[in-house]
């Protein structure tokens, strides 16, 4: 499932990655500062990625013994984060309903959301795996109440360049400067 968060998080890294690249000599000689920086940030969020995954991978091989624990701690991990990222588009949902606008609530991601958690349930239930079919079941509902609060608002949104533009022209600054020293 792709997010917002998760989009900002890819793009982030993507950035840093091309201006690695451009820094490279063959590229754009003299910036090292270029690589070391970009390379610098790149470097460290990884590697605080994987060695968060490292110590939970070490704490289920030393503290679990059996693969039905095992898979307990890490499924609800699993679940944990899962849900965390389904429930996210939760904190726009606030402002679409107050502003009565879905215009910070993209359709294709709430779509791609609903999708995601139902391709993922629908394997869950195949394979009867209770880890995978709680946060995607969630997510799946989510994901539909997403739909739904873009289908309950979308018509209230106001449209950029709609023809009221062309009924009330905006002041330019020379009649705003007028008005003042009237």
């Amino acid at each position: 499932m792709v997010n917002a968060r998760t989009i900002v998080g890819i793009v982030a890294c993507l950035n840093c990655m091309f201006w690695i690249l451009y820094g490279l000599p063959v590229v754009h000689p003299g910036s090292t500062l270029v690589i070391t920086i970009n390379a610098t940030v790149v470097g460290l969020g990884l590697l605080a990625e994987v060695i968060f995954v490292g110590v939970i991978a070490i704490i289920t091989f030393l503290a679990f013994h059996t693969h039905t624990s095992r898979s307990m701690f890490v499924g609800i991990l699993c679940d944990i984060f899962n849900i965390i990222m389904y429930a996210s588009p939760l904190t726009i949902w606030h402002k679409v309903i107050t502003t009565k606008s879905v215009e910070y609530m993209p359709f294709f991601l709430s779509l791609a959301n609903f999708a995601n958690g139902c391709i993922w349930t629908a394997y869950a239930l195949i394979k009867l795996d209770i880890y995978i079919l709680v946060s995607n079941g969630l997510g799946a509902i989510l994901g539909f109440i997403q739909l739904v609060i873009y289908a309950c608002y979308y018509k209230s949104t106001p449209k950029k360049g709609n023809d009221d533009d062309f009924v009330k022209p905006k002041p330019t600054e020379v009649q705003l400067s007028g008005a003042a020293m009237a």
